[in-house]
């Protein structure tokens, strides 16, 4: 009888437990359609007479996501309209040529935005081309930070609420380093450097408590010259000496809307409302009830019709973006053997003529870029392959790189850091000083689990610097291979040094600046299909119910880790980061955002 109730009970128990879950799993869903369904709406309806609005309420990014649950932040349990940079410069490029758009309205809130430097220099072009179509570009906003100003620098007018503001300050770059926290905690940090390597600083915020010398001097100039690239188109556009435009941002001269008047760098200050007087003089006719017709630059992007000429031959495009890890993709990773499968694929396929891999990238591990390397050599054999470099594609992202035919980058991208290290961190006196645990065990022979049961001993160290300095040999003698470069040019601008765009090309990493419709253009030239082709993007997008978990797996412990520390986010993700950063590694940290 006891067996009986207690079997009864584990049923009753499975079946309510079964149900709880299928009600979880259908209201998951069904929010999370309704919210899609939300942001979706109908198809937009574009009438003569109207205003393209970019608004940076809708987040434009470098590719494409592959996460189900898109951007739902389950913080806040809100989500965010994202656009991708291909779909945008299409919208932008077809808007220029639609008769119905009569101008662009650069009105550059919200809580989206772009998602890095390069992003925003490539808008900022598309921009400028459309203004070759006679139409006209205004911006408004009530406060403008450098990346806005840089982007609305580039139209015919620009508005400011009187109450606002604005930064001209220049830009700077500001490291954490954790060495002390690491001594807090009794953790070690071992690294393992080519003597060459001395600007690849990925560690020092590890094993010092500043920047280095070498560091310092990289770091100078790299914003020198991501700064002289803004200044100077600001100055191009708005008819404002150089000189004076450093003045300016050295005494902070334009902080307030009447000082920005005045110095030239806005042309009217207007409450918001006051924008429908500058639309009317530019001749804009309202509709029935009065009001001005505008169209999101992420509605018009999906109103346009799909290119439906399948017989054309393909330019494809292949994401590599994020850290390069080991196996496959995941979290917004490159995996090793997930991008080497992708450009396996384009390689075999028949329809496609030429490729674009559109690197965004920090770099990683140093066997997994290897993989897609040796990839990349048997696509380069076959077709046409062009590297479009985003934000940063530095170290194992310019690994990855340096075989393409032709390599195109923004001013703003960060490059080169050809470099490597090893970096090894030591737990055992944490482990013992902090939460009482002592390692012991056996091994068979002398250097049997380096590292697990005892500090790294001397042979064990030149064992690891051996392969360090292997992995760097490699690395430079594949660049000199990829670039047409001698050995000692590629070892004078290496060691790990961290390159603007702009500074890129003179010294041979690089062959042109551009962005993304500059590399399919050179793509398709190359192929020699410029005359009829069309651009298809190779994604990896994850499907099924597995897919679905993982995803909802790696929200909740983002969720997790946002609850239970008190460091901000982004900072205990790099620790969390170095500590899992064990192996050699080709790896730069620096990112440029343009806030």
């Amino acid at each position: 009888m006891n067996f009986f109730k207690t079997f009864l009970a584990g049923v009753l128990a499975f079946l309510v437990g079964s149900f709880l879950s299928l009600f979880f799993w259908i209201f998951m869903f069904g929010m999370i359609a309704g919210m899609a369904a939300s942001l979706g709406g109908g198809k937009t309806v574009v009438r003569p007479g109207t205003i393209l609005k970019i608004d940076l309420a809708e987040e434009i990014v470098d590719s494409p996501s592959t996460d189900p649950f898109g951007t739902i932040d389950w913080m806040s349990m809100s989500s965010t309209k994202q656009l991708s940079l291909i779909k945008a410069l299409r919208a932008i490029e077809s808007a220029k040529d639609d008769d119905r758009i009569e101008g662009i309205y650069l009105r550059l809130n919200g809580g989206g935005g772009v998602s890095g430097s390069a992003i925003v220099e490539e808008l900022r072009a598309a921009v400028a081309d459309f203004k070759q179509s006679g139409k006209f570009v205004v911006s408004y906003n009530e406060v403008y930070s450098q990346g806005q100003y840089y982007l609305a620098s580039v139209a015919d007018s620009i508005y400011l609420q009187p109450q606002g503001g604005m930064d001209w300050s220049g830009l700077s770059t500001t490291l954490m380093f954790y060495k002390g926290l690491f001594d807090k905690l009794d953790l070690k940090a071992e690294v393992f450097r080519p003597t060459a390597c001395k600007y690849k600083s990925a560690v020092e915020p590890y094993i010092l408590t500043k920047m280095s010398d070498a560091n310092r001097e990289q770091m100078q100039q790299l914003v020198n010259s991501l700064w002289k690239t803004i200044a100077a188109s600001v100055a191009e556009s708005r008819g404002i000496d150089l000189a004076e435009l450093n003045r300016i941002a050295d005494g902070l001269e334009v902080s307030l809307p009447e000082e920005a008047l005045e110095k030239k760098f806005v042309d009217g200050l207007l409450f918001e409302d006051q924008m429908d007087d500058v639309f009317a003089a530019l001749g804009v006719e309202t509709d029935k009830e009065g009001d001005y017709r505008f169209v999101s630059l992420g509605d018009y992007a999906a109103q346009l019709p799909a290119d439906t000429d399948f017989a054309a031959p393909q330019v494809a495009i292949v994401y590599a973006e994020g850290s390069i890890v080991d196996g496959e993709a995941s979290g917004g990773s490159i995996g090793g053997n997930s991008l080497a499968r992708a450009l396996a694929e384009v390689r075999e396929d028949d329809d496609v003529k030429a490729v674009v891999l559109r690197v965004n990238s920090p770099g990683g591990s140093a066997l997994a870029s290897d993989l897609i390397w040796r990839e990349m050599e048997l696509l380069k054999a076959e077709k046409p392959v062009v590297v479009s470099m985003g934000s940063y594609a530095a170290s194992g992202g310019y690994y990855i790189s340096a075989p393409a035919d032709v390599i195109v980058a923004d001013k703003m991208t960060l490059t080169g850091s050809i470099g490597v290290f090893g970096m090894y961190v030591d737990k055992i006196a944490a482990l013992k000083n902090k939460l009482g645990i002592t390692l012991d065990g056996v091994k068979s022979n002398a250097s049997a689990g380096a590292g697990s049961m005892a500090p790294l001993t001397p042979l064990e160290r030149a064992a690891i610097m051996r392969g360090v300095d292997k992995v760097y040999e490699t690395f430079t003698s594949y660049v000199a291979e990829g670039r047409n470069l001698p050995i000692e040019k590629v070892l004078d601008i290496a060691g790990g040094r961290v390159w603007s765009g702009e500074d890129a090309l003179a010294i041979g990493l690089i062959d042109a600046y551009g962005g993304l419709d500059a590399a399919i253009a050179l793509a398709a030239d190359k192929a020699e299909i410029a005359d009829n082709f069309r651009v298809v993007e190779k994604i990896d997008q994850p499907t099924g119910l597995a897919a679905v978990l993982a995803a909802l797996d790696m929200r909740l412990q983002v969720w997790a880790a946002r609850s239970q520390t008190v460091v901000p986010e982004a900072e205990w993700r790099q620790v969390r980061e170095a500590l899992g950063r064990q192996g050699i590694m080709m790896y730069s940290p620096y990112k440029v955002e343009l806030r």
